[in-house]
């Protein structure tokens, strides 16, 4: 049987690896939970660079790599890529859609932080919703603002800024609460597309606030590119990857976390 390592981290690809039977490798960079119920291989941690990934497809006659890492991890897609390309197997990626604004919005594009932070410059009370990133730069914090950052850990904060450690999915009514806490004038998100973090632009939207939204970075050509957790695995029976008895039920190739 032919041997697939997906690349995840993120919900799509752990919907795609509850389908997978125990030849098949689902591998996490660890930075989140590691599901313990799973019938495929799971593997945590990095794998050094596209050098070291290629060996790891080498070493385990890996046929096929999946990309599903978050639609930011432009890094290892490029690993991913890279690797697939040298050890001569097929790369495929799934890269969900991102967010439309729509009537009501006020979204505005950033490329980097360095752009980010300018464009920062009138408001007060940013919200960041990055991930990690603004935990670096907390010390830098103008004097005339006060942030809040949630991330999945929670974190020690400073006299100008709270962390909050939380994960999605996001309900909107504890969306609506938490922007009425925090008094909130801005927005600071990336476009993921995940359904699960959705609610906040729409409470965004509702409150009149401008959204921040960081730039997608690109990412490499592939040689398939799915926009759904139900298009993989179609391509994947279509493959022989996925046993013909298992379904697509309840999969309708909406984001998740």
């Amino acid at each position: 049987m032919s041997r697939l390592l997906v690349l995840g981290g993120v919900g799509e690809a752990l919907a795609i690896a509850r389908h997978l039977p125990p030849p098949h490798v689902y591998s996490l960079a660890g930075l989140g939970r590691v599901p313990d119920d799973l019938a495929c291989q799971v593997r945590v941690g990095g794998f050094g660079g596209a050098e070291g990934l290629a060996a790891f497809i080498r070493e385990q006659a890996i046929d096929l790599l999946l990309d599903a890492t978050h639609p930011y991890a432009a890094q290892i897609s490029r690993n991913a890529a890279q690797a697939a390309q040298v050890s001569g197997i097929p790369c495929w990626a799934l890269r969900r859609p991102g967010w439309q604004a729509v009537a009501g919005d006020d979204w505005r594009e950033v490329a980097d932080w360095a752009e980010l932070v300018r464009a920062l410059a009138p408001f007060q009370r940013p919200f960041f919703t990055l991930g990690r990133e603004p935990l670096a730069h907390l010390q830098d914090i103008p004097a005339s603002q006060r942030w809040t950052v949630r991330c999945l850990e929670s974190l020690p904060g400073t006299e100008r800024a709270e962390v909050i450690g939380d994960r999605g999915p996001f309900s909107l009514d504890a969306e609506r609460a938490l922007f009425r806490r925090l008094g909130s004038d801005v927005l600071v998100s990336k476009n993921s597309g995940s359904a699960a973090t959705e609610a906040k632009l729409q409470v965004a939207r509702e409150r009149g606030l401008p959204v921040l939204v960081l730039r997608r970075p690109a990412l490499p050509a592939v040689e398939r590119v799915f926009g759904s957790v139900a298009e993989v695995l179609t391509g994947l029976r279509e493959r022989g990857f996925v046993r013909l008895g298992e379904t697509l039920d309840g999969l309708t190739g909406q984001a998740l976390p």
